[in-house]
């Protein structure tokens, strides 16, 4: 259950604000030089290296707005935690050497919190570990002094406190986060109060070779936005301050973009309009205060800083004037995504009002659930695995690994919101209802243009305002569930499937911990509520279970399962990822048996049964068993299990690759009442997942230098487990005199991979992609492909009529799965249909399968024989009239028992073979004697004798 398998590229920013407290009698007053004559602190980010940060590293960068160099010689920087009575910082404080050009920046250097972000541009100086200021609040120095004591307020020439800051200038500055600054304001105004002073704004680090326009000084050049966005994905003017001009074509002063989209009037409109080809007419403006100041279809004048910001170009800490006189307006571009093949050409169109052309299809939806935004593929289809299209590096799979890198785009809302974090779960989801499920697989038509944005490192549909209801106006989607209520026709009498039920766990976490069996830890919901177990472990440290938090959720769970299990049409259901109960101590079947009465209590009958367990000594060793089984599910009026349940063991066979998998589960079965002998063999599977680990055999590393070669890791082990799963099938299906093999379940290998391969060699039919070719049972990443087969040998083949994947899981969005109930102020549970009940699709399989022959007085039948007469069927048994010297054992139908009045024994003298005719009280009788056998179970039925007509 991938509760946190957060596939968003980049976390988006979000200020956070704090309030400032000046502590009294604490602060050392600045008398920095508000004249313009000295050195100020420009720009301070102090989030680098966190996740998502913009920089690697933390910096300062300062200015001189002089026209002289002046010498930081004898000066330090110096860092004050936010309640720190030391004046500043004590033993954080650092010798400042070099000396800032005239109108210049001199960028510092400070430590990181991590790895991540881009790196700086070369500094002037590096401070190494002696200043690391914090991101929640504190104050920095430029000091003239040599030491952490600041002796007289005339030694500060100038500080900025942030956040929690209990020194600084005025009032503390505010807002900023892993992907802002701290910058001083467009008209470089220096008033001693850091609030009035500084905004925050995209980082810009300029250091002493960097640009020398001085903050509000020299009138900035006018320069046209496809002049700014150059013919590169690097604009020629960053770090440099322009002006520009053009018409507001997306708003987004609210959901944390802080922005808004400006294209040169006149723009837009078919290839053949483009004024300026090979480089795009809009670009980003970064400020949330000038946000506020337009709307959609304003004509202004922006002044400020050209900067790069992770990939997409931006003019940030902006001054916006509103033109008198109305440009052109602009014409959404008429570009069909399938012409834009490369980076360059989309670059060439980058923050440009677009119409989309064509037909675009969902082939993502997890992200939803976080950041409102789903993948979307340019086509009819959804995107495809490679290695589900074709093996391993061939042509196939190469293909389609760039056909998926073609035809993917983002659809966002228009906002960096998380929706899944506990700051904003009250917020409701964009897009998703309890009406608009939006499914991948399904058709989108676009309403509204769209922004081509480049953003988290990925191409994105942006609607020009955020989307905060489920965003009709700007797009709809086909609705995909309506018309997969039940699984397609497949034809046959017996119905087969599989389905990987994801941690169905009776030993609910509450359950697991309220028996002193161990410790939990959940996932709740926005209220507090435990709804999902996220990690359990005994008292001895090994893994407890895997689901529901609590019966309430569990409840929840169970009643999608059984509709989804209910609705197969199936009368065998090999079940993956179903509690091994034995591991809490309790009967190894015991959630097995639950399910089943679950089962029958929606169907309203005892229609469903469970295939035992094998006893203890036919299994492996407790320690070896997973937390999770196989198991097998019937449907009695169907079909009857031939022997015993059988798993692989390393005792019983081949079996050493499931030493760290589930062992296989072998079951014979036949249709009801026919013969052993018409039995096949169902072999339930769930193999190695794709996880990386120790590798158990050479070839286990996963491949990742291309996605048309990657099949994940253990790809050796699973070829292993091929083997030993068919040799184990052959052993099985020979103690039973058959020769028909089905091998079914979770394979975690998709179609073309290289245990699948193992198994067509051997003659097997994958039957899920022979009869359904265009549906797969798994999405990952935004990506379709099969992990769960159906596959027979060519004996079973031939009893094989057709095959369907039902989509009712893998293309759902997981805000609808049982574990997201009450995560977000949209409740999109609904417990009475299928959907999202598990991350695997069923794969449903039609099967016609031998039955009893119609009854007829002139066969010879054998013991055992099964026909069909009136409408019921009926088993031949040998009987043996031992009163009759040399009576011999005859083939006759039951026991032989009075005429049908009761009133005369006619066994004495005499034995009846079927279809012998006898007179009695002037009627004339045919002898027919059998036992009913539709009923497992059902006693003899004493009927020797029908009037005969």
């Amino acid at each position: 259950m991938p509760l946190t398998k957060n596939r968003r590229l980049a976390v988006a920013a979000a200020a956070a604000t704090a309030a400032c407290l000046l502590g009294a009698g604490l602060s050392v007053p600045a008398f920095a030089n508000t004249a313009g004559t000295g050195i100020v602190i420009s720009e301070a980010y102090v989030n680098g290296g966190s996740g998502g940060a913009s920089y690697t590293n933390k910096f300062v960068e300062l200015y001189n707005p002089t026209s002289a160099a002046i010498s930081l010689g004898g000066d330090t920087l110096q860092y004050r935690a936010p309640t720190s009575t030391v004046t500043p910082g004590g033993s954080q404080v650092f010798a400042l050497t070099g000396s800032v050009p005239a109108h210049g920046h001199f960028l510092i250097q400070l430590p990181s919190n991590g790895a991540n972000g881009s790196a700086l541009p070369t500094p002037d100086l590096d401070t190494g570990a002696s200043v690391n200021p914090g991101s929640g609040g504190g104050t920095l120095y430029i000091a003239a002094s040599t030491t952490g004591v600041l002796p007289t307020a005339a030694s500060v020439i100038d500080k900025i406190g942030w956040g929690t800051s209990n020194s600084p200038e005025g009032t503390a500055a505010s807002g900023n986060s892993v992907v802002l600054s701290y910058q001083r304001s467009a008209t470089g105004t220096d008033t001693d109060n850091n609030a009035a002073d500084f905004t925050v704004a995209t980082p810009t680090p300029q250091a002493s070779g960097g640009d020398t326009t001085p903050p509000g000084g020299d009138t900035p050049p006018t320069v046209a936005i496809a002049d700014i966005q150059g013919s590169t994905d690097t604009s020629p003017y960053v770090g440099q301050k322009v002006t520009t001009t053009g018409v507001v074509t997306a708003d987004y002063r609210t959901g944390g973009f802080n922005g808004f989209f400006l294209e040169t009037g006149g723009a837009g409109g078919a290839a053949a309009d483009d004024l300026t080809p090979g480089r795009s007419d809009a670009v980003f403006v970064f400020g949330s205060v000038s946000a506020g100041q337009v709307s959609v279809g304003d004509s202004v004048s922006v002044t400020g800083t050209v900067a790069e910001f992770k990939g997409e170009t931006e003019i940030t800490s902006p001054t916006v004037t509103k033109l008198q006189t109305a440009l052109p307006a602009v014409t959404a571009d008429t570009l069909a995504w399938a012409d834009l093949t490369t980076d360059a050409q989309k670059e060439a169109h980058e923050g440009e009002l677009l119409a989309p052309q064509g037909t675009f299809t969902v082939t993502d939806n997890y992200d939803a659930n976080w950041y409102g935004s789903f993948t979307l593929a340019a086509g009819v289809t959804p995107l495809r695995q490679p290695t589900d299209a074709g093996t391993a590096g061939s042509a196939e799979a190469q293909a389609a690994a760039a056909d998926n890198a073609a035809r993917m785009i983002t659809l966002d809302d228009g906002s960096s919101i998380n929706f899944s974090s506990s700051s904003n779960t009250g917020i409701p989801l964009p897009w998703l209802t309890a009406g608009n499920t939006v499914s991948v697989g399904a058709s989108v038509t676009f309403h509204e243009p769209v922004v081509l944005d480049y953003r988290n490192s990925l191409w994105n549909f942006q609607p020009t305002t955020p989307v905060s209801d489920d965003g009709a106006a700007v797009a709809t989607f086909s609705d995909r569930r309506a018309a997969n209520q039940q699984p397609a026709t497949t034809g046959g009498e017996v119905r087969m499937a599989t389905f990987n039920v994801e941690n169905y766990f009776p030993m609910t976490g509450a359950k697991f911990v309220g028996s002193g069996l161990g410790s939990c830890t959940y996932y709740t919901d926005r209220q507090g509520n435990r709804i999902a177990v996220n990690t359990c472990t005994t008292t001895d440290g090994q893994a407890g279970p895997r689901g529901a938090a609590d019966d309430v959720s569990f409840a929840r769970q169970q009643q999608k399962i059984v509709t989804g299990i209910n609705r197969l049409g199936a009368s065998i259901v090999s079940l993956e990822e179903i509690e091994n109960s034995v591991k809490f101590g309790e009967s190894r079947d015991a959630a097995l048996a639950g399910l089943v009465e679950a089962l029958n209590t929606a169907a309203g009958s005892t229609v469903w049964a469970y295939v035992p367990s094998p006893t203890a000594d036919q299994l492996p060793a407790l320690a070896d068993q997973d937390v999770i089984r196989t198991a097998f599910i019937y449907k009695p009026g169907a079909v009857t299990p031939v022997g015993s349940s059988i798993v692989l063991t390393s005792a019983s066979g081949p079996g050493q690759s499931f030493s760290i998998a589930r062992e296989p589960l072998a079951q014979g079965f036949k249709r009801a009442n026919a013969r052993d002998a018409d039995a096949f063999v169902a072999v339930a599977n769930h193999w190695k997942s794709k996880g990386t680990g120790t590798p158990l055999y050479p070839g286990d590393e996963e491949n990742t230098s291309s996605p048309a070669v990657d099949q994940g890791g253990y790809n050796a082990t699973r070829v292993q487990e091929a083997k030993d799963t068919m040799a184990f099938a052959n052993q099985v299906a020979a103690s039973l005199g058959t020769q028909r093999i089905f091998l079914l379940g979770d394979l975690n290998s998709y179609t073309h991979e290289d245990p699948l391969q193992e198994l067509y060699t051997a003659g097997y039919t994958d039957l899920g992609s022979t009869f359904d070719p265009s549906e797969q049972t798994y999405s990952y990443n935004g990506l379709e492909g099969s992990l769960d087969h159906v596959l027979a040998n060519a004996e079973a083949l031939k009893m094989v009529t057709g095959a369907d994947v039902w989509q009712i899981n893998a293309q759902e969005a997981v805000a609808y799965n049982y574990s997201r109930y009450n995560y977000n102020a949209t409740l999109l549970f609904n417990g009475g249909d299928p959907f999202a009940a598990s991350d695997h699709d069923p794969v449903v399989v039609g099967l016609h399968l031998p039955a009893p022959a119609a009854w007829s007085s002139t066969v010879a039948y054998n013991s055992g024989d099964l026909v069909t007469y009136g409408g019921s069927i009926w088993q031949a048994q040998f009987y043996t009239k031992g009163d009759v010297p040399g009576a011999s054992k005859k083939v006759v139908w039951a026991e032989l028992a009075t005429a049908p009045d009761g009133s005369v024994e006619w066994t004495a003298t005499r034995i009846f073979h079927t279809g012998d005719v006898v007179e009695h009280n002037g009627v004339t009788y045919v002898a027919q004697w059998w036992t009913q056998g539709d009923v497992p179970g059902a006693s003899i039925k004493k009927q020797p004798w029908k009037p005969l007509s």
